[in-house]
Formats: C-alpha cells, sequence, structure tokens
C-alpha cells in the first residue's frame, strides 16, 4: 500500500475513476450479516466510499487507511454535518488497538484485502469481532470491454507482460495476485471463523452479462475515463515514477497508457470511426470476489 503515498499517485483521480459499488453488492453483505448494527470497520477506507454508504445502516463507522493522502480524501469527501456517524482513522488493518476486545459487528474491506498480512490481521479480527459478527472483503481485478474482445486482449498483456515498458512488471505481489484469484488465496482460520462464503464473477466478452456468476460491478464509461481509471492503478503509478512520461492530452508525447489505447483503436474498426473517438462510450464489467466469514 506504499504506492498510495508516493507522489506520482492521485488519491483525487482514485475517487472519481475508480468504480463504485451497487446497493446489490451491500445488500448481499447485509443479508449475511445477523449480529447488531452498531459499529462496523472499513479497512483500507480509501476516500471513504464503503464508510458512507454503510453509514446508512449502522450507529458507528469508522474508516481506517495507513495512507495520509487517503484519509484527507475521506475526509474532504465526508462532510460531518452529512455523515455525523462517520469517522476515519490513520492505522493499518493489522493493528486497531483504539478499538475494545468484541466491540464490532461488522468488519468490510473493498479493493484492500490484497494488501493486508493476513497472518497478523486474522488474530485481530478474531480480538474485535464480536461473537457472530460478520467480515466481508471484495475485490475486483482488470476491467473487460464486453463487447470487445481485441481491445481486452490488448489490455491484459499490457497489464501483465514482463516487458519492463509494460505494466507487468509493477504490481505489487503478491497483492496483486491475490486480486486476480478472487481474494481466495485469503482464508479465514477455521478456528475463528465459519460459515464461509464466496460470491464470484468472471466477465466474458460476448456483450453485457454474459460472464459466469454474480456481477456486482458494470459501468458505461467514455474511452478516456477508462484511459484515466488505468492511470488509477498503482502499476502505473510505479511505472510512472520510473518513465516520468507526460500523457498525450497534458501536451506530452505518451504514457503507456495512450500507447496501449493506441494499439486498442487499431485492432477494434468501431473505435475508428470517429476522430473525437476518445469520447465514444463502452460497456465495461470488472471481475471480482466477495469474501463472507462469520466469527464464531
Amino acid at each position: 500500500m506504499a504506492q498510495f503515498a508516493k507522489s506520482t499517485f492521485s488519491h483525487a483521480s482514485y475517487a472519481v475513476y475508480r468504480p463504485s459499488y451497487p446497493p446489490s453488492l451491500y445488500n448481499t453483505v447485509l443479508a449475511y450479516h445477523h449480529s447488531p448494527r452498531e459499529t462496523c470497520i472499513d479497512l483500507g477506507c480509501g476516500h471513504g466510499v464503503v464508510a458512507r454508504y454503510l453509514s446508512q445502516t449502522f450507529s458507528q463507522v469508522v474508516g481506517t487507511d495507513p495512507s495520509d493522502g487517503m484519509i484527507e480524501q475521506a475526509l474532504s469527501s465526508t462532510p460531518h454535518e452529512l455523515y455525523p456517524n462517520v469517522t476515519f482513522q490513520n492505522s493499518s488493518a493489522e493493528s486497531l488497538k483504539f478499538l475494545k476486545s468484541e466491540s464490532v459487528d461488522l468488519v468490510v474491506a473493498g479493493q484492500a484485502a490484497h494488501w493486508f498480512d493476513t497472518k497478523v490481521l486474522f488474530p485481530e479480527m478474531g480480538r474485535i469481532l464480536r461473537k457472530s459478527g460478520t467480515l466481508a472483503f471484495w475485490g475486483y481485478k482488470d476491467h473487460v470491454f464486453v463487447d470487445y474482445p481485441k481491445a481486452t486482449k490488448i489490455l491484459n498483456e499490457y497489464a501483465y507482460s514482463n516487458d519492463e515498458r509494460s505494466l507487468g512488471p509493477y504490481w505489487s505481489q503478491p497483492g496483486r495476485s491475490k486480486v486476480e484469484n478472487k481474494l481466495r488465496d485469503i482464508e479465514p482460520p477455521v478456528n475463528e471463523f465459519e460459515d464461509v462464503r464466496r460470491v464470484e464473477y468472471e466477465p466474458g466478452t460476448s456483450g453485457p452479462k454474459t460472464g459466469e456468476g454474480t456481477m456486482f460491478l458494470s459501468r458505461r464509461m467514455a474511452l478516456e475515463e477508462c484511459m484515466n481509471y488505468i492511470r488509477t492503478w498503482s502499476a502505473y503509478s510505479a511505472w510512472q515514477e520510473k518513465f516520468q512520461a507526460k500523457k498525450r492530452r497534458d501536451g506530452g508525447e505518451g504514457d503507456v497508457v495512450d500507447e496501449m489505447f493506441d494499439k486498442m483503436r487499431s485492432a477494434e474498426p468501431d473505435w475508428q470511426k470517429d476522430e473525437a473517438w476518445m469520447e465514444k462510450e463502452v460497456e465495461v464489467e470488472w471481475g471480482s470476489g466477495l469474501l463472507l466469514a462469520r466469527r464464531r
């Protein structure tokens, strides 16, 4: 998670371009949750989107994040007069010393659990959660252009090629592999957690909703929005730290994202028809994994 503290990372862009979570995801978590709705902890809260949503349901929500920049973004996006029951704390997920034992009803982590040291995390989760309290972690992998398989293939090549000019070498591991594996590598210890469930989705490329599983994350986006979204990836931030390339829209010669989308446009005739092709809107879906578990 140290990448989010570097100067090449934009916390504001993260807040704007990252996908939001639909009510169906929260409803799945809340339908599973059987204990009281007093206290919720949002680990790796980022800009606070999950904390704000769950403040409608829980008496108190605390978002935690080890990044000062993320906490600042969360505070600026969560005015106290609108969210009086939401607070934010600069803290790692593995050490929540400000919380009493068995004081938390629900612990959530949206697109953050892959950063955690689970050997240290789960004893702390076992300490803070009440009996029958809920743990809900979810994450999403790369987006898929569901109507454009050639563009999707090029995206995957740039995301995971070992070529130093691509993004592949710049992912933090093993975290990225955990996301790609839909959080299956994260296994709550059976001595402290029970009723473990997983809800997954893998997009298809034969049109919207042609994937397998339960879809939570989809969006209609302009291609330029897709480009800016990729520029919120931690791998892009690390790539940019090395190459210091200026994107074309800012008057530069172009960065890895410009190059990637040039190749996509060449491969997809439908993207070539309009000079203002970056304004073209496309349907996007994300592969995702939701892990649910109950404290014994």
